[in-house]
């Protein structure tokens, strides 16, 4: 399937793109995917602003212009879990200021860290994605201890009703553990992204149309 077949009929209003854990790879598969859809971006909330953003990241990586990656909601100095950044900064995180913008094309909104990650001391983003209703892309890395925290991520969202698409894996591979995975979740695997050197827009196009099954994700199911 081509980027031309995925309409925003398909997509819907978006794909939320979640971890199991932080700084496992998914904002460069969110990077890949976005680019592959001709789409927007959107991290609502990103916690430290020293290095590159992740906003930042996805306009290298993608191959998109600037404009389709909209702005954060909240820019939070310390790289920590959103609630705490946000104390540290005098900033009340409010969930209804992350209400979904209505764009003409295919949105990908990426979470920070995990699906359990606090945004304040009541809100986690979980809670928002139960709100949202929206097809999500569980993103795990494929080392050790990624069975456990993959299929308590997975059994969080089904809890909650939360639609989900499948489970995107990041690493070198690791066919049992996927496999695994697969079968105890009763979930798509959606494909695997390996570690890229070099890291640039034309590998991770490359990976991403030799190492997903685009058609799911472009049918939001």
């Amino acid at each position: 399937m081509t980027k031309g077949d995925m309409t925003r009929s398909d997509i819907s209003r978006g794909i939320v793109i979640t971890g199991t854990d932080t700084g496992i790879g998914k904002t460069v598969f969110s990077a890949g995917l976005v680019g592959l859809l001709d789409g927007f971006y959107w991290k609502p909330v990103q916690s430290g602003l020293d290095e590159e953003t992740d906003s930042e990241a996805v306009t290298r990586l993608s191959g998109l212009p600037a404009g389709r990656i909209l702005p954060e909601v909240y820019r939070l100095k310390t790289p920590l879990s959103p609630h705490r950044s946000a104390e540290i900064d005098g900033v009340a995180i409010e969930a209804a200021k992350l209400s979904l913008p209505d764009l003409p094309g295919p949105l990908i909104i990426e979470g920070a860290g995990g699906v359990m990650v606090p945004l304040n001391r009541q809100t986690r983003f979980i809670d928002i994605f139960r709100e949202w209703q929206l097809p999500v892309i569980l993103c795990a890395r494929t080392a050790l201890g990624t069975i456990n925290h993959t299929l308590l991520s997975i059994e969080a969202l089904k809890a909650r009703a939360i639609p989900l698409i499948g489970v995107a894996f990041i690493g070198e591979e690791m066919a049992d553990s996927q496999r695994t995975i697969v079968e105890f979740g009763n979930v798509r695997q959606l494909g695997r992204l390996p570690y890229l050197d070099p890291l640039t827009s034309k590998t991770l196009r490359e990976a991403m149309v030799s190492g997903f099954d685009l058609s799911p994700i472009a049918r939001g199911q």
